[in-house]
Parts: structure tokens; sequence; C-alpha cells
């Protein structure tokens, strides 16, 4: 083999290496998103099962606001079915477009649950309101971190995937798209965790 050859065998196997890591690169920091999605899952599953504890120990104060505890149960329900819909697609464009609106219209509901419950004070009083009253704050809470951790993580993967040359491997492996942040309706709102305080 002469000098030529071997060069020619170098780059090959340089671009072969360059091209596998970049593909290697593309599906961990693809897979990072997903986990950071099922993050936000687990913390939205928990404050839906709250949620319904939360209705049953109003119920009792609120004879007369059925309406506004039926609009919480159905925006949490909604929120529910949506969010099934997301995890079989974390990233999509529209499953993160409606989480963001069914999670805005939760929030809508639970507001005027809680304008509501400011009328009745030994709701505000009751034992087991002020322990769910803490257990969604916190979870908010969480559900505001997870949020966050995901889309940084969509960010590095959307970055990633656009630069040179790795837009040029991801065309060719699979990876055509953006995948998409996970914004609320009214992001000013959310960054602020509902009060629920009773």
């Amino acid at each position: 083999m002469d000098a030529v050859s071997i060069g020619i065998i170098v780059v090959l196997g340089v671009l072969v290496i360059s091209l596998v890591t970049i593909f290697n690169r593309l599906v961990a920091l693809k897979n990072r998103f997903k986990n950071a999605f099922s993050q936000i899952e687990v913390q939205l599953k928990r404050r839906y099962d709250l949620i319904p504890n939360l209705v049953e120990v109003a119920k009792r104060y609120l004879k007369h606001e059925q309406d506004t505890l039926t609009k919480v149960i159905e925006a949490r329900n909604m929120a529910s079915r949506v969010l099934q819909a997301a995890t079989r697609e974390p990233g999509g464009t529209g499953a993160m477009r409606k989480l963001g609106e069914a999670e805005g219209a939760l929030a809508g509901a639970l507001g005027s649950l809680n304008v509501v419950m400011e009328q009745y004070p030994d709701l505000k009083a009751n034992e087991n309101m002020m322990q769910l009253s803490e257990e969604i704050s916190s979870t908010e809470n969480k559900v505001s971190f997870a949020r966050q951790a995901y889309n940084d993580e969509v960010m590095l993967y959307n970055t990633y995937r656009q630069s040179f040359p790795q837009n040029i491997v991801a065309s060719f492996t699979g990876h055509t798209h953006d995948a998409a942040l996970l914004e609320f309706e009214d992001s000013d709102k959310i960054q602020e965790a509902p009060k629920v305080a009773f």
C-alpha cells in the first residue's frame, strides 16, 4: 500500500467515527429530553390524583358551587387524557401545544375554585384541605422544575441537531424535526405556582 491509500483509509476511518459519534450524541440527547418529559408526566399524574381528593373535601362545604367543582374535574380529566396522548409523542409540537392548553384550562379551573373557597372560612381551616393544599403547592413546584429541565434538554437537542455538521447527519438518520418546548398558555402565571391556599 502506498501513502495515498493509507491516507484515504485514515480519512474514511475518521469520517465514519465522526458520523457514528454524531448519531450516538443525537440519540443520547433525544433520550434525555424524553426522560425529562417522563418526570413531568410523574408530577402531573400526582397532581391529577390529588385534585379529586381536593374536590371531595370541598363538596361538603360548597353545596351551592357544584358548577365550579364540575369544571375542575372536567379540566382535570381533559388534562389527564391529553397527558396520555403526549406521552406517546414527547417533544411533538402538537402534543406539547395541546398539553400546554389543557394545563392552562386546569389552572384556570383551579383558580376559580380557589376564589370560591375564599368565601368559606370553615373550609379554609379544614385540616384535610390544608394538607391537600400543601401537597398541591409542592407538586406545582415540582411540575415547574420538571418542565424547566425538559425544556433545557429540548434546547440542547435542538441546538445540537441544527448545528453543522450534525444537521447533515440528522437529516439522514431520522432526526429531522425539532423537539417542541412545553409552554403553558399563560407563561407568566405558570412561573408562579397557582395559589391554592385555604
